[in-house]
């Protein structure tokens, strides 16, 4: 079983429809926070990624925020955040976010929280890395993205289903005991890792 320190979570900026996800995010922060791993996220204060943050804050948790220069004002940067890391555009960020970060989870979103979750499924499947990758599929979110990922594998396009692997759970909960179960158990990989990406 790996070490997790820090956790990349993806998520929406808006609230959205269903206050089910926003209560999730919240009590996926205290849940990191309360086992000392620290939080890597868009940096922004409002929806799911507002609650995530406030969640993280209320325990006294660790939060790094990454965001790009122009989204500063739009996404209100969230002011109670450990870190806020400002970079230059989209791909900066992204890339932050990974160096930082021991593992990935989805929570319910949009375009931009898919983009960023399919682009970490991408490598790994590419086998530039290997930290572990959750889908939270809170009150079924993420069926249809399911459904879609079986398709493409029964019709031939996903070719290393063993290095993507990614991990799906149904609650909050049981995010932190899954990432650590599959998490690299040596530095080494970690560190090949980082050399990985900084080569793409």
């Amino acid at each position: 079983m790996g070490q997790i320190r820090k956790v990349c979570v993806y998520c929406g900026s808006s609230p959205g429809t269903d206050p089910a996800f926003l209560a999730a995010a919240a009590r996926l922060g205290e849940i990191l926070a309360d086992n000392g791993v620290g939080l890597v996220y868009g940096g922004g204060s409002g929806g799911l990624m507002g609650a995530l943050a406030t969640g993280m804050r209320a325990r006294g948790g660790e939060i790094v925020g990454v965001i790009p220069d122009f989204l500063t004002a739009r996404e209100n940067m969230f002011k109670g955040a450990t870190e806020i890391v400002v970079t230059s555009g989209m791909h900066d960020r992204k890339r932050v976010m990974f160096e930082r970060s021991d593992a990935f989870v989805a929570l319910p979103g949009g375009i931009g929280t898919l983009e960023e979750l399919v682009e970490q499924l991408t490598w790994a499947q590419l086998g530039r890395h290997r930290k572990p990758i959750l889908i939270a599929n809170i009150k079924g979110f993420w069926d249809g993205l399911l459904a879609v990922f079986g398709h493409m594998g029964r019709n031939g396009y996903i070719h290393s289903a063993e290095r993507l692997n990614y991990l799906v759970v149904d609650s909050v909960e049981k995010i932190l005991p899954a990432l650590r179960a599959a998490a690299p158990e040596r530095e080494d990989e970690r560190e090949g890792e980082r050399a990985a990406i900084e080569r793409m």
